[in-house]
């Protein structure tokens, strides 16, 4: 495992950035693997406080508070849609529009562990899902997305991809043809920006895909 320090993207006395490695999952699961959040409390000697996730087989940014304080500022300001995320998605290429909005509604299916998009809105538990999407790289086989949600739902760029038949490159859960050798999956958390409470100012990190995002673009 590489050193933990160079998973740090940014830390003062209220928040610590992290550059989480695709295939750790960002708290304690049900594998009883290490989890980011006690990876990084041992590393800092000190409790943190989740602020948002993303998926085991997601690389990317990790914002995490160092004090309750920082917690409450951060849970109102992502109630308040001032909380953004932008992610990258390596998808199959095939005739969709430059850029545009996806309106879904989805079922999380806890036993399967996925969600699925359904047609029917007023379906018991089906949960109104909001995705931008722009295509910002073409390649040979592949676009290059970049998506940000108004909606924070359980995998819900993998299946709102999914349901138009652009799964995620590696994401054999919702219909990729084959997985990735390392586990990983082409969604990589990209930028984060958030008000900092005490500075009373904007932060804002760009976090380039690790190598093996990059080569998963030429291996087919």
């Amino acid at each position: 495992m590489d050193s933990l320090s160079q998973w740090i993207i940014y830390s003062d006395h209220h928040y610590l950035l992290v550059n989480k490695p695709a295939g750790i999952p960002v708290q304690d699961d049900q594998t009883g693997d290490k989890s980011l959040i006690r990876l990084m409390q041992a590393y800092c000697k000190h409790d943190l406080y989740l602020i948002h996730r993303i998926d085991r087989p997601v690389s990317g940014a990790v914002l995490f508070a160092k004090n309750k304080e920082a917690q409450a500022f951060l849970s109102n300001e992502n109630e308040k849609k001032n909380f953004l995320k932008t992610y990258l998605a390596l998808v199959p290429k095939t005739e969709i529009e430059e850029k545009g909005t996806w309106i879904d509604y989805l079922v999380h299916d806890k036993k399967k562990f996925k969600s699925s998009v359904v047609s029917d809105s007023t379906m018991k538990d089906a949960k109104k899902a909001i995705l931008h999407y722009s295509i910002i790289r073409k390649l040979d086989n592949y676009n290059i997305l970049e998506i940000t949600t108004e909606t924070g739902r359980f995998h819900q760029i993998r299946a709102q991809l999914s349901f138009r038949n652009i799964p995620i490159k590696g994401d054999v859960k919702y219909g990729a043809r084959r997985g990735n050798k390392d586990r990983s999956i082409g969604l990589h958390a990209w930028k984060i920006e958030w008000m900092h409470h005490t500075l009373h100012k904007k932060m804002m990190f760009t976090i380039d895909p690790p190598e093996s995002f990059i080569q998963m673009r030429i291996t087919e």
